[in-house]
């Protein structure tokens, strides 16, 4: 008579043991995606199945009520402590009897799919680099001496299959005492990623029951963003976010390169800067979610090439003249305490993503991982959007990257009622183009300013300014109202036909707002920032259609958190972005940050996107004698020679010239 046949679903991955084998050592041999951290010691609960019952005609197979045997003292002591669902069983402690069909239901498996909303409807396959794994370690023998750290080693490699294991000294202090509190059994924290050898991390007696925990870091010139994972699970704890403290020394990055030139020690100063703000920030993360220190493992970064040197303590000089060289261009592995990381686990690792090229940096790399720009079929081009916007242009054909120094004037900063985004600032307005009269919305209230109860739905926050969505959507607006014409002039009282046009100075303002405490108003300083800053977005975009032969592309994504909140109709009116239809203009959210997670929570992503970044074509905007002609032709609203067919069909954009006799905006030039 045959042994038993066991399927597993939905694998389908089948194979004949003797009568007896538990289901999780069926499941290993077969290779199948069942999960365990006890080592089959029922404590755990990770290895939980479902057997099924009856006939399965498509296998060929009825299933006996007995295929299993039957539950035991293990699993009912963990079902009436924990609970198991009606139908589960542990694939540790079920023991195999005759033919069966289990199937391992999605949160029994290592590779788990998580679908993050925030990451466009991709799913994040779970494969961390660090894991728990509990393991009985043999007794010291007089007869048989050896030290318990090779024990351990023995247990890991029979147990767990790890081998060549590496340990530093602070965790090897605790190894002991460990051992001897869990009576030879404990729980390590294993770290171990495609670059180097297996790592012990940290070690807890007996079977720990905390989770392993790790934060995936986007550090951007402006602001830092964090986002708290849980490395078993998938979920997003907790996402967080400060101001980068190095914007004292200048808000592009261009200026932070120059303050290092010219101050000896700036470096250091701006290095010492980062480090703070970032380990400020994962500390009151942790705590607000209530996640000791010791359980944050690991940490990914990706960040711009300036700020991926000063974090590293690496004067960014060269970054500032040409050739534009990297120190280094390849990913990293890092212990978090090399970067004065002190608020995580004593043994953490950082790893940080792949640079592209000098002005393209990890955080480039990890948009290209996250919207895989080299997979589409149509031609893509994804604009991360901050200070230093990063463009890609791809499809199966081969990627294309460029960065643009758009400048912060698309974050609110050089702007006359400008301010960053939190509660109380216009995110989005309208102008009526007869009336001119503008109606506008401000963070942390649903309503418009026109919609009954906005006063008092704002009376705590008040309207305090004009976030970065809200200018570009101010200035579009007044495009399309006949109050600005296509050279970016503004128009006086007269010509416009409203009272909201105030002089300013030698030129115009349209007034959005006067409460008598807060004026908030479009100037021609703020015009001519958005015009500078859009214009170098645009110009890096064509080039990189140039280097392709193109003058259309099939789709466009706008990436960052900045990006999310961008109106795809107001900034291809502005002139941001390429003409297309607006329904294949779509956004990405923080695609940078994305990437990060990716890194983080998938073993495999990161070896993908080292092996990407090096087929990614670079070109340097800096030295391309088109970017000027682009850039000069873009400081038209929308362009001054691309005719916009796509946006014509959809918007009205009126033709006036306020520009008339050597007179801007009604006054005389100086």
């Amino acid at each position: 008579m045959s042994d038993p046949l066991v399927v597993f679903m939905p694998s389908g991955k089948r194979g004949r043991f003797p009568a007896g084998t538990p289901v999780l050592t069926a499941a290993r041999q077969l290779g199948v995606d069942l999960d365990s951290v006890c080592g089959g010691r029922g404590i755990c609960s990770k290895c939980q199945v479902s057997p099924g019952s009856g006939a399965f005609p498509k296998l060929g197979l009825t299933v006996r009520e007995d295929a299993l045997s039957p539950f035991n003292k293990v699993e009912q002591r963990y079902d009436d402590k924990r609970g198991l669902k009606p139908g589960r069983r542990l694939g540790c402690q079920a023991q195999i009897q005759g033919d069966v069909v289990i199937d391992v239901p999605a949160g029994s498996q290592v590779h788990r799919q998580v679908v993050r909303k925030a990451a466009a409807a991709r799913d994040i396959v779970m494969d961390p680099a660090t894991r728990l794994m509990v393991v009985e370690v043999e007794e010291p023998d007089m007869h048989t001496p050896s030290g318990d750290l090779e024990r351990l080693k023995r247990a890991l490699k029979d147990q767990w299959q790890v081998d060549g294991l590496t340990v530093t000294l602070p965790v090897l202090s605790k190894l002991q005492p460990a051992l001897r509190k869990g009576e030879w059994q404990v729980t390590c924290a294993i770290h171990q990623d495609h670059s180097g050898a297996p790592r012990l991390l940290d070690v807890w007696p007996g079977f720990y029951e905390g989770g392993l925990y790790g934060l995936a870091i986007d550090l951007g010139s402006t602001t830092i963003a964090a986002h708290l994972c849980n490395l078993q699970s998938g979920e997003v704890v907790l996402s967080t976010g400060v101001m980068n403290p190095q914007i004292r020394f200048g808000e592009d990055l261009m200026s932070r390169v120059s303050y290092s030139m010219m101050n000896p020690g700036g470096d250091a100063e701006m290095t010492r800067s980062v480090r703070e703000g970032l380990s400020g920030l994962i500390e009151d993360t942790l705590s607000e979610a209530g996640v000791p220190a010791r359980a944050a493992v690991e940490i990914t970064v990706v960040c711009n090439p300036v700020m991926h040197h000063l974090l590293l303590g690496i004067d960014p000089v060269e970054l500032g003249q040409a050739p534009f060289a990297l120190a280094t261009a390849d990913a990293l592995t890092l212990d978090a305490a090399e970067l004065d990381i002190g608020c995580v686990n004593p043994a953490a690792r950082t790893y940080l993503l792949p640079c592209i090229a000098g002005h393209v940096g990890a955080d480039a790399a990890a948009v290209a991982l996250s919207e895989a720009p080299g997979a589409q079929e149509d031609l893509t081009l994804i604009i991360d959007v901050g200070t230093n916007a990063e463009i890609l242009l791809g499809d199966r054909d081969g990627v294309l990257a460029c960065s643009s120094p758009t400048g912060p004037a698309f974050e609110g900063a050089q702007i006359s009622s400008g301010q960053r985004a939190a509660p109380g600032a216009i995110e989005a307005i309208r102008i009526d183009p007869e009336t001119k009269e503008p109606r506008f919305r401000v963070i942390g209230c649903d309503l418009w300013s026109d919609d009954p109860g906005f006063a008092a739905a704002t009376k705590d926050t008040g309207i305090t300014g004009i976030c970065g969505s809200g200018i570009i959507e101010a200035v579009a607006e007044m495009r399309m109202a006949g109050l600005l014409d296509a050279g970016g002039l503004i128009a006086n009282a007269e010509q416009a036909g409203t009272d909201r046009m105030q002089p300013d100075g030698r030129t115009q303002a349209y007034v959005i707002h006067d409460d008598g405490d807060r004026r908030i108003t479009v100037t021609q300083g703020d015009i001519r920032a958005i015009q500078l800053a859009k214009s170098a977005l645009y110009a890096g975009a064509r080039l990189l259609m140039d280097e392709r032969g193109v003058d259309r592309v099939g789709r466009v994504v706008l990436a960052g958190a900045f990006g999310a909140h961008i109106s795809p109709l107001h900034a291809m009116v502005l002139g941001m972005i390429p003409d297309v239809p607006l329904d294949r203009v779509t956004s990405a959210g923080n695609a940078a940050g994305t990437g990060a997670r990716i890194a983080l929570l998938n073993l495999a992503a990161r070896s993908e996107i080292e092996s990407t970044v090096r087929r990614i074509h670079k070109v340097e905007t800096a030295i391309e004698p088109r970017f000027q002609e682009h850039f000069v032709a873009a400081n038209a609203i929308p362009h001054a020679t691309d005719p916009f067919p796509e946006l014509r069909k959809i918007a009205t954009l009126p033709d006036p010239s306020f520009n008339t006799s050597g007179r801007e905006g009604g006054r005389r030039r100086g």
